[in-house]
């Protein structure tokens, strides 16, 4: 027979965050941000996987080094994988600047990229600041019941109890948010490698096929 403990875990956390006090609140709102922040960067790291495209950017290579621009452009053209559309923006703007079309575009991807990573950053400070916070008010709730009734014991013991749960929770939603951040940081370094590496093929590409048209006598 199967046991729903659903309830039960459900009556656990409600009856957790009611014993910590009330910073839990604004504990519990940031573990449900970091929660969303999470999601989504591990959505879009995982189309990213799926967008890249290796066989059509070395195709878009070799079009570029046999000085078919035209073929370049159009195998470019409307591609998921970031590093050729970041491509087919400079080979759009190459007779005006290549370089610095490219490094836009490059801008703009790494933006996309690394969207989000500064509210985890402050999530992981912020998580165990706000169990400090819970800590100290618990401690001064234990501190000013002392003497008050019979129940003193009670509510020291309690006051503990508040600052020793919120304390935990901050240091648990920093522990497991700063995890993925470091390997959304490893992630988004490999890809500036990848943008970087092919805007130095494509620059050395066109300017290789500029010099040999011009030594054949023709003008780019």
């Amino acid at each position: 027979m199967i046991i729903d403990t659903t309830p039960i875990l459900g009556n656990a956390i409600v009856e957790l965050i009611h014993d910590g006090g009330p910073i839990m609140y604004p504990i519990l709102l940031t573990a449900v941000v970091a929660i969303c922040i999470l999601a989504e960067r591990i959505t879009w790291w995982v189309r990213l996987t799926g967008r890249r495209s290796p066989k059509r950017l070395e195709a878009v290579y070799a079009a570029i080094e046999e000085g078919n621009m035209k073929e370049a452009i159009q195998l470019s053209r409307n591609s998921t994988d970031p590093v050729i559309r970041m491509i087919h923006h400079g080979l759009n703007h190459h007779h005006s600047s290549l370089q610095g079309a490219l490094e836009v575009a490059a801008g703009l991807e790494m933006q996309k990229a690394g969207r989000f990573l500064n509210a985890m950053d402050t999530i992981v400070t912020l998580g165990p600041l706000l169990g400090l916070l819970g800590t100290v008010t618990g401690i001064m709730g234990s501190f000013t019941s002392i003497g008050d009734s019979e129940l003193a014991v009670e509510k020291v013991t309690g006051g503990i109890g508040e600052a020793l749960i919120a304390t935990a929770a901050g240091l648990g939603i920093a522990i497991t948010t700063l995890i993925p951040l470091n390997y959304f940081h490893s992630r988004l370094a490999k890809f500036q490698f990848d943008l970087e590496a092919a805007a130095t093929n494509v620059t050395v590409l066109v300017a290789q096929n500029e010099a040999e048209q011009k030594s054949l006598g023709y003008t780019a």
